[in-house]
């Protein structure tokens, strides 16, 4: 896929290596979308990646300044977003779009920045971002420059962002107790989806009356758009069930939807207004934030056992720990993770179902979070510490979840097995005692293609009073 690999560690020497190697190059974070464009032949011509993710610093911190602007870095990922008591405060609407998006596993990995580059108009992130007036710092060898998120896109997959620039800094208002923001899409199912449209509203109030607002759509046009004559409309005007009917239908003016494999433009045009309407009347009765669990499930767990030693990137070799057992790999350089551990490990208990991020039989953790490994740059293993299937036993002894899977009959053709078993685990890192919803949540990201979730849910929670030695009398 690509033919050079650097792990930068600055941002200074991101950039620079960038700039050197022109066009071809491109920045890597997440990677959950790069990899897949890469494989398919969306990105023609990229033969090096410039990995960032090793940089120091507080590049994956969410701050508010003292003017009252929040800051999110390039390596914030859609789980950092969810942890954040500042984004749920100031800014629900992304939080909303951000536990919409993929899995667990892939919210572990994927950026808010990644989210904005890929410029899709069906990304969740960019409509909340938009509505609440986002600004992008882009740096160059050739100076910095900021760039408001309402004129970064110019068409499908098209920004103004040069090849030679890094998006350092996504910056925007926090919201305060006058304002309130809602996010809302329309998919094909529940869990690892594609918006087939989405809305994102905010609105200000003085008193009753709303003094401004932002309403914006997206995968209702080639890029994220405003609803201004409904913007224009709202202002001045209680948010009464009558104006919330007129506005909507203001709204459904505003999308120019295509017809597509996931749905036909009527059926988008006709579905922006139910949302549209779910939205403002979500603000007009009061946005409940518990829609959001406080607390949601990340696959997170407590991080990494030990620290292993920084080891400088030559590009020689990989230098790595899996299950505990140190590896140096001197091959394998342009592979997936997944590729890696299976070939040149020799560890086959990880799967491979889908290649996209979508099935999870390819779960593994990567220095304690769980990830796809199909989406992730096997050079990413350097010095990193990775957990594998192999490694949940202890000796001829098996972890919890394993003994609960036999008992239950929740193993049942095998091949997803591994992908649910580390999910499960990472979960009982988190919650002692998950309950059902908490154990569907974790699991949102692996397919079981037996149909079997009864068995596997049983077994889960099974195994939680294994562990922590109750019965569940």
């Amino acid at each position: 896929m690509w033919k050079k690999y650097i792990l930068a560690d600055s941002i200074e020497d991101a950039v620079r290596k960038l700039a050197e190697e022109g066009n071809s190059a491109r920045i890597i974070a997440g990677g959950t979308d790069l990899i897949l464009e890469l494989e398919r032949g969306v990105r023609q011509g990229v033969n090096t990646i410039i990995d960032i993710t090793k940089i120091p610093g507080l590049l994956d911190e969410i701050v508010e300044d003292e003017a009252g602007l929040i800051h999110i870095g390039p390596l914030v990922t859609h789980n950092h977003i969810l942890a954040s008591p500042l984004i749920r405060e100031k800014a629900f609407a992304l939080l909303q779009a951000s536990w919409e998006i993929g899995s667990p596993q892939i919210r572990n990995r994927g950026t808010v920045v990644g989210n904005l580059v890929t410029a899709s108009p069906a990304n969740d992130a960019i409509s909340p971002l938009m509505a609440l007036g986002a600004t992008l710092k882009l740096v160059s060898t050739r100076g910095e420059r900021f760039v408001p998120l309402a004129d970064f896109y110019t068409g499908v997959r098209k920004t103004v962002m040069n090849n030679d620039e890094i998006i350092i800094d996504v910056f925007f208002p926090a919201l305060d107790a006058h304002q309130e923001s809602f996010f809302i899409k329309t998919a094909l199912r529940k869990a690892q989806a594609i918006s087939v449209i989405n809305i994102s509203v905010l609105l200000s109030f003085q008193e009753e009356l709303i003094e401004s607002a932002q309403i914006t759509l997206g995968a209702a046009a080639p890029t994220i758009i405003h609803a201004e004559e409904a913007e224009t409309f709202l202002v001045g005007k209680e948010l009464t069930e009558a104006v919330i009917k007129d506005a909507v239908k203001l709204v459904t003016r505003a999308a120019h939807p295509i017809s597509d494999v996931r749905g036909s433009a009527d059926y988008r045009a006709y579905m922006m207004g139910v949302i549209a309407k779910r939205a403002l009347t979500a603000v007009k009765d009061g946005v409940d934030k518990t829609l959001i669990p406080s607390e949601p499930i990340l696959l997170m767990g407590m991080g990494t056992n030990t620290q292993k030693p920084k080891l400088p990137w030559t590009g020689e070799e990989i230098h790595t720990w899996i299950n505990g057992k140190e590896f140096r790999f001197t091959t394998g350089f342009e592979k997936t993770l997944l590729n890696l551990i299976r070939d040149e490990a020799g560890l086959t208990g990880t799967k491979e179902g889908c290649a996209e991020g979508e099935c999870g039989a390819c779960t593994v953790y990567l220095d304690g979070r769980a990830v796809m490994s199909c989406l992730v740059p096997a050079p990413r293993a350097h010095g990193a510490e990775i957990v594998t299937i192999e490694g949940m036993s202890d000796g001829e002894t098996l972890h919890p979840v394993q003994e609960a899977f036999i008992e239950h009959g929740a193993v049942q053709c095998g091949f997803c097995t591994p992908g649910f078993v580390m999910a499960a685990a990472k979960l009982l890192e988190e919650r002692e005692t998950p309950t059902q919803a908490e154990i569907r949540q974790a699991i949102t990201g692996n397919l079981c293609r037996c149909t079997g979730y009864y068995k596997i849910v049983e077994a889960i929670e099974s195994a939680s009073h294994l562990k922590h030695g109750n019965d569940g009398a």
